[in-house]
């Protein structure tokens, strides 16, 4: 049973220019595509340090050295490719980048990424898995509050009357969903208000005094689909 893992890294705006466009020169190209879509260097550092955050930790904790390659659910959730079969070798390129269902065999690892200018961060797991980081400088409206939290989360949120309190206990909520949405595979969508009700999911929150990052995790109980 391998141990579900967190990796963050929060040093991406102090990398130089050089080293960041030497990295991007290495992916393999169909993420260099991804990477260069955005046109700011912050987007560019985000894309490309969350995904080299997942090849260490398939690396490491994983012993997959190849480099990961993404297949997709209907709503554009990345996932690793299924294991060929024994002695079959690997996928051929025109079976990549398909869509597929998500719920794995077991053997495949889980993962999910995340970035904000403060930080990129990934986690990899056995079972579905989805992580969100937001950074504390992040600026929350009342509308944006009152669209996408119910009645009891926004009576913890204006329980205070300091706005930093009331955004950070935004942000606690607001990942908290993200992550739920993530792991499920839908991203988010048009009623946000009730994602955490009856939450079938381990949730856990993690705090630093530039960012807020929440994760979802299934229970151990849980059955993948075949």
């Amino acid at each position: 049973m391998m141990k579900m893992k967190v990796y963050i890294d929060d040093r991406i705006q102090y990398y130089p220019r050089e080293l960041i466009d030497r990295w991007i020169g290495e992916l393999p190209q169909w993420r260099r595509d991804v990477v260069l879509r955005f046109r700011h260097d912050a987007g560019q550092r985000q894309s490309l340090l969350a995904y080299r955050l997942l090849c260490q930790g398939l690396r490491d904790d994983w012993g997959i050295a190849e480099v990961p390659t993404f297949q997709y659910n209907e709503h554009g959730k990345p996932g690793l490719p299924p294991a060929p079969p024994k002695g079959k070798g690997v996928l051929p390129q025109s079976a990549k980048h398909q869509p597929l269902p998500f719920g794995g065999d077991g053997c495949v690892p889980q993962f999910s990424l995340t970035h904000c200018r403060e930080a990129v961060a990934c986690i990899i797991d056995e079972r579905p898995c989805g992580i969100d980081i937001e950074g504390r400088e992040r600026k929350i409206s009342e509308g944006l509050i009152r669209h996408t939290m119910n009645d009891e989360e926004q009576e913890l949120i204006f329980g205070s009357s300091d706005k930093e309190e009331q955004k950070l206990a935004f942000l606690r909520l607001w990942t908290r969903k993200e992550a739920v949405l993530k792991l499920i595979g839908t991203g988010i969508r048009d009623d946000m208000k009730d994602v955490l009700r009856a939450c079938p999911y381990q949730v856990e929150t993690r705090e630093s005094e530039r960012y807020v990052l929440s994760l979802a995790l299934c229970p151990r109980t849980f059955q993948s689909a075949n």
